[in-house]
């Protein structure tokens, strides 16, 4: 009787374990070798990826939930960051085909790229690797780290921020406090308008960075916070470091950010944070079109459904 081994052509991601000198081969050709680091030799540990020091097999587990860990910490990342960019991009494209100047300055985006790529990236990878992670199927070496989920959320999470934007540009008049003075301009650059619109920018990419936490689907944005302090510590320091420019340095800033010198008001304040928590409402809407999509096209996930690749091969008898 002889046995019958498929080959699978997309090449399966492969470890191995090993401690000794004849291991050395295998463990360099794989594509995560483990070498034990009490009982190893030293060409398995030359010849290997990652050495187990205490010689335990139960510490592969732990290396893989935070394999897994960084892998998402990657992919939140991409999710916060290229929402903030698409956003940008689409305003500022916009406002020059309509020939209307864009209410973001320069400085003003140099302070949102220092919340998406110095803050938000030190928070969203501060996430703590949980035990859930080793509960869903490996990632196959050939899919797209963005997702159809990832997608969906980046999309429709930029267009209600465009959209809001674009809307309160023309439709401001509404909007109580926003003279100050007699002499204040009602809108432009100095303006409790435009220092509206810099503030609401600024605190939807604050609020959506707890969407960003999650890249399934989840609706608990708030499940796990009390396990990383230091994501709350850099969210709530961004805030009070927005509220600082915003409205005590104002008088300083008013030159160079082109914000109003005497800030704004409580009222306007309320404002700016509820259409901030706005994105919060979006991405529940997207998480239930992306179920309801779901539940009428039952197809299944590649992020969660283990491909026919994968699968174990069977042998059969000759």
């Amino acid at each position: 009787v002889q046995e019958k081994i498929e080959i699978f052509p997309d090449r399966q991601v492969v470890a191995m374990t090993g401690d000794g000198t004849n291991d050395a081969p295998a463990l360099k050709n794989a594509d995560v070798g483990f070498a034990m680091g009490i009982a190893g030799t030293q060409i398995a540990k030359d010849a290997a990826n990652i050495i187990l020091l205490d010689d335990n097999f139960a510490s592969i587990v732990v290396a893989a939930k935070w394999g897994r860990n960084v892998f998402d910490s990657i992919q939140k990342f991409l999710q916060f960051q290229l929402t903030v960019n698409i956003s940008i991009l689409m305003l500022n494209v916009i406002c020059a085909c309509i020939d209307i100047k864009c209410p973001l300055t320069v400085l003003h985006l140099l302070w949102l790229n220092l919340i998406m790529d110095s803050a938000a990236s030190v928070a969203l990878a501060s996430e703590p690797p949980t035990d859930e992670l080793l509960e869903r199927p490996p990632v196959n070496r050939n899919d797209s780290i963005i997702t159809k989920q990832m997608l969906m959320n980046m999309i429709g999470i930029a267009a209600y921020e465009v959209g809001l934007m674009l809307f309160l540009l023309h439709e401001y008049e509404w909007i109580p406090d926003l003279k100050d003075k007699h002499d204040d301009p009602m809108t432009g650059p100095k303006s409790r308008h435009y220092t509206m619109l810099f503030n609401i920018f600024v605190l939807m990419q604050v609020f959506n960075e707890y969407n960003a936490r999650f890249l399934h689907g989840e609706w608990q944005i708030w499940r796990g916070l009390n396990n990383n302090r230091l994501y709350l510590f850099i969210s709530i320091g961004t805030m009070l470091l927005q509220i600082i420019m915003v409205q005590v340095a104002a008088p300083v800033l008013t030159f160079a950010l082109k914000i109003h010198p005497a800030g704004l008001s409580g009222t306007q304040w309320v404002i700016c944070l509820g259409f901030g928590a706005g994105t919060l409402v979006v991405q529940q809407i997207l998480n239930r079109c992306r179920l309801l999509i779901m539940m009428l096209v039952p197809k299944g996930d590649p992020q969660h459904v283990q491909p026919e690749s994968a699968k174990s091969p069977e042998t059969t008898p000759e």
